[in-house]
């Protein structure tokens, strides 16, 4: 598009506002790109957010870019009681965190291609991303450095009695992420 107004005009116009035609009277909206993070896990609820989002914002903003993420937990930080001996814990072996690794990243492979196939039925380009460490601190982490503009996530309806026992990471988000986050609910009969 040419832009025939002056140049300050343009430059000192927030985002998202619009500018004055060069004097015409028109004006046009000066369209920002959204990126759009939705996080995944292997759960039904991730899915039917990302779902959501497809149908009801990617769809809607034209200049949308869509970013799946999949937080795994760090190998490194797995280990196993050894009780019988009175030692306490103990680090698992090399050969172990290998395998450990191993399937944690076939994992993550199958869930990211669930989630790209379900942006590709929708005729729908999206990039994946894994992240390693806690999922509500590497998620916050991640959309901070995306710069996303919006993050979606699944909440599994969790009472408030459970939530509050084994935290929920849709919570976490909503209060530490640095832009706006949609917390997509279960429909009542996923609910049950």
């Amino acid at each position: 598009m040419e832009d025939t107004g002056p140049p300050a005009a343009a430059a000192s116009a927030a985002p998202g506002a619009r500018v004055d035609d060069a004097g015409a009277g028109a004006e046009r909206p000066v369209a920002k790109e959204l990126k759009v993070v939705v996080a995944v896990d292997a759960s039904e609820e991730s899915l039917h957010a990302l779902s959501w989002a497809l149908d009801n914002i990617v769809r809607c903003h034209p200049n949308a870019s869509l970013v799946v993420v999949h937080a795994q937990h760090a190998v490194d930080h797995f280990v196993y009681p050894i009780a019988a001996h009175g030692i306490g814990i103990a680090y698992a072996p090399p050969s172990a965190v290998e395998s450990m690794r191993k399937a944690q990243e076939e994992n993550s492979r199958r869930i990211l291609a669930r989630a790209l196939d379900l942006c590709k039925e929708r005729q729908v380009d999206a990039t994946a991303a894994v992240v390693e460490g806690d999922a509500k601190e590497a998620i916050c982490q991640a959309v901070e450095q995306m710069q996303a503009g919006l993050l979606v996530l699944g909440s599994r309806g969790l009472g408030k009695i459970k939530r509050a026992f084994l935290g929920s990471v849709s919570d976490y988000l909503s209060h530490h992420a640095c832009c706006p986050v949609l917390v997509v609910k279960p429909t009542k009969a996923q609910a049950k």
